[in-house]
C-alpha cells in the first residue's frame, strides 16, 4: 500500500506508543524481486562500463569508475630527489588485517615496515561492533558456516577462499585471545555466541558492542611491541614495479614533512580498507575518516584484476536522527538480541534476521511507499524506521545496559533514552563487496602484490554476513603475511619504476577522457581536521606543491 501523506515524527511515535504487540510480519514472496526494485545496487544511472584498465568493459558504480579511470598524482619528476628505502615487506594500512599480515611477517623474521595515512588503528575495524564469526559451537559446523556464507552472497562467491574462511574460524578466535583479546563468556567460561542475520546458527563470539575496538587494541599493543617499522601519516600514492612488472614497493606521502619517500620491498601487502567516505548514491556511511578506495586505485593501476565492482552493503541500521549523527552504525547484535524493525503504521514489515541487502532493501521500500517516518521540518527533513530498543529492553530487563553499551551512549548523544523510546534508523553505506581478486593467500593477479581486508573481492560474493569481515581480516591478514615472506623476491629488484603510469595516462588519453581527475583521493572532499596537531599537518600540506592535496 501507497500512502500519499508522509507520515510525521510525533504520528509515527504515537503510532508506536499505543501498541504493545508486534506480529511477526509476512514472508517476502520475491526476494530478487525486492533487491531489484529498491537496493541502492540497482539504482537507475549509477552503474557505467570501465573503459581502461584490466576490467575494460566490465560493469562498475560510476562514483567508483570515475577514481580508477583518473590521472596519477604524481610523475617521474616529482621523486627527484626522494629518499629510497628498503625493506622486505611493506604494509599499507593500519588497521586489522594490516596489523595481522604484519605480525605475521615479522615473527617469520622478516624486516616490516607498516605505513598508514592516519594512525595506526584508524580503520573501519575499530567500528565493527557485533561480532567475529567462528564455528565453535558443538552444534555448529565449517561446513554449516561455509553454507550460509555461499547463500547470503547469492552463489558468487569463490567457494576456494570461503572454505578458507570457515577452516580457519576457531583458529582465529584462538589466536586473538593469545594476543590478549576479551570476549563475552557464560557463568561457566564459555564463549557467548549469537545468530546474525542470515545464518542457521548461533556462531558470533563478540566483547559487548566494541568487538572490532577491543580486537584493534590488541592489535596495536602486538605491532607496537614488536620490531615493525610503524609510519604514521603516510598515506600510498603510488606502488611501484621492477623490470619484470611484479610490485616492487611503494611511494608513500610523509604529511608530517611534505616529501615522498620511495620504499623498495621484496612483498606488498594493501590493507586500505573501503570507499564508504565517497558516499555511493549520496547515502551517509559508518566508514571512518580515510576510507577513499585508495588500495584499489593503486593496484588497479598496476593492472591487478578486481570483481563485482558495482556490488555494495547498505547496513539496514544507521542512525537517521539526529542529522549531525546520521549513518552512525547501530550493531546487527541489537536484532539478533530481539529488537523489532517497526515501520510509521506501528507495523513489522520484515524478519530482522534475513540477510542485510534485503532487510536494507525492506526499509527503502517502505519509506519510499510512504510508510516511513518523516521527519519534521525543523529537524532537517530525512526518514527512517524505528528500531524497537524499548521493547527489547521490556522482554529483557537489563540487556541494553549489559550487551550494547556503545549503543546507550549513542542513545545519550542523540538525546534519546532509548530504553523507552525507539531509535530512528535508515541503511548506511556499509562494505564494499567487490575488490581484488585474490587467491587463499592473498596474492593478487600480480605477482608481489597481496591484498587482504575490504580491499580484496570474491569471499563474500555480493553480500556479506555479520562477523565474517571481522574473520576475514584476520584469517586471510595471516595467511599474506606468512606467504608474502616465502615467496618475498630473494634477489631483490635490479630497476624500480613507475612506468605502469605511462601507460594509463595513454590509454586515457585514446580514450578520449578527461587528465583532470587525480587519485587517490586520500581524504573526502569535506576533509576537516578536529585536533590542533591535524590542523597543522592539514595547513601544511594545503600549501605543498608536492603532496597536491
Amino acid at each position: 500500500m501507497t500512502l500519499n501523506a508522509p507520515i510525521s515524527y510525533q504520528q509515527a511515535l504515537d503510532n508506536y506508543l499505543k501498541k504493545s504487540d508486534f506480529p511477526a510480519p509476512q514472508a517476502i514472496p520475491d526476494e530478487e524481486l525486492l533487491l531489484k526494485q529498491f537496493h541502492p545496487d540497482h539504482r537507475e544511472g549509477t552503474i557505467t562500463t570501465l573503459q581502461v584498465g584490466p576490467n575494460k568493459g566490465d560493469a562498475c558504480h560510476k562514483q567508483l569508475a570515475d577514481i580508477l579511470q583518473a590521472d596519477s598524482r604524481i610523475d617521474a619528476a616529482d621523486l627527484a630527489g626522494a629518499r629510497i628505502e628498503e625493506t622486505d615487506i611493506l604494509v599499507i594500512g593500519g588497521g586489522g588485517a594490516g596489523c595481522a599480515a604484519a605480525l605475521m611477517a615479522a615473527e617469520s623474521g622478516a624486516r616490516v615496515i607498516l605505513a598508514t595515512k592516519l594512525r595506526l588503528g584508524d580503520s573501519n575495524t575499530v567500528m565493527a561492533e557485533g561480532g567475529i564469526q567462528a564455528s565453535v559451537e558443538k552444534s555448529d559446523s565449517p561446513q554449516a558456516h561455509y553454507n550460509d556464507t555461499l547463500k547470503a552472497g547469492h552463489n558468487k562467491g569463490k567457494k576456494e577462499l570461503i572454505k578458507k574462511l570457515v577452516m580457519d574460524g576457531p583458529e582465529t578466535i584462538r589466536w586473538l585471545i593469545q594476543q590478549g583479546m576479551q570476549f563475552d563468556l557464560n557463568e561457566f567460561g564459555d564463549l557467548l555466541t549469537r545468530k546474525a542475520g542470515g545464518t542457521t546458527a548461533n556462531r558470533v563470539v563478540y566483547f559487548r558492542d566494541y568487538t572490532g575496538l577491543e580486537m584493534m587494541r590488541i592489535l596495536r599493543e602486538s605491532v607496537k611491541n614488536s620490531s615493525i617499522d610503524v609510519r604514521d601519516y603516510c598515506p600510498s600514492v603510488e606502488l611501484l614495479s621492477n623490470e619484470s612488472g611484479h610490485c616492487a614497493g611503494a611511494i608513500i606521502s610523509s604529511l608530517n614533512d611534505c616529501r615522498y619517500v620511495q620504499i623498495k620491498a621484496r612483498s606488498v601487502i594493501v590493507a586500505t580498507g573501503g570507499i564508504g567516505r565517497m558516499h555511493l548514491n549520496q547515502f551517509p556511511t559508518s566508514n571512518h575518516f580515510g576510507a577513499t578506495g585508495d588500495g584499489l586505485v593503486l593496484a588497479y593501476r598496476l593492472g591487478a584484476k578486481l570483481r563485482d565492482l558495482d556490488s555494495f552493503q547498505y547496513h539496514p541500521t544507521g542512525v537517521a536522527f539526529p542529522q549531525h549523527l546520521s549513518g552512525t552504525l547501530i550493531t546487527e547484535g541489537v536484532r539478533s538480541a530481539g529488537a523489532y524493525m517497526i515501520n510509521a503504521l506501528g507495523e513489522r514489515f520484515v524478519d530482522e534476521l534475513k540477510p542485510r541487502d534485503i532487510v536494507a532493501a525492506a526499509i527503502i521500500k517502505e519509506c519510499n511507499e510512504g510508510r516511513g517516518v518523516t521527519l519534521d521540518d525543523n529537524s532537517q527533513g530525512g526518514q527512517g524506521v524505528w528500531l524497537d530498543t524499548p521493547g527489547l529492553e521490556a522482554r529483557n530487563p537489563g540487556l541494553l545496559k549489559q550487551r550494547f553499551p556503545k549503543l546507550i551512549k549513542l542513545g545519550l548523544k542523540s538525546k534519546i533514552d532509548i530504553t523507552k523510546v525507539p531509535m530512528l534508523i535508515y541503511p548506511t553505506l556499509h562494505y564494499q563487496n567487490g575488490g581484488v581478486i585474490i587467491d587463499e593467500n592473498g596474492l593478487s593477479s600480480i605477482p608481489g602484490l597481496y591484498c587482504v581486508g575490504e580491499i580484496s573481492g570474491g569471499i563474500h560474493g555480493r553480500n556479506r554476513l555479520m562477523g565474517n569481515a571481522l574473520l576475514e581480516i584476520i584469517s586471510f591478514g595471516r595467511r599474506a603475511g606468512l606467504q608474502a615472506v616465502k615467496a618475498r623476491q630473494l634477489r631483490g629488484h635490479k630497476q624500480i619504476s613507475i612506468d605502469h603510469i605511462s601507460n594509463l595516462r595513454r590509454e586515457l588519453m585514446q580514450n578520449g577522457m578527461s587528465m583532470e581527475k587525480k587519485s587517490p583521493l586520500l581524504f573526502p572532499d569535506y576533509a576537516k581536521y578536529d585536533t590542533e596537531e591535524k590542523l597543522d599537518i592539514k595547513s601544511r600540506f594545503s600549501k605543498c606543491e608536492v603532496c597536491n592535496l
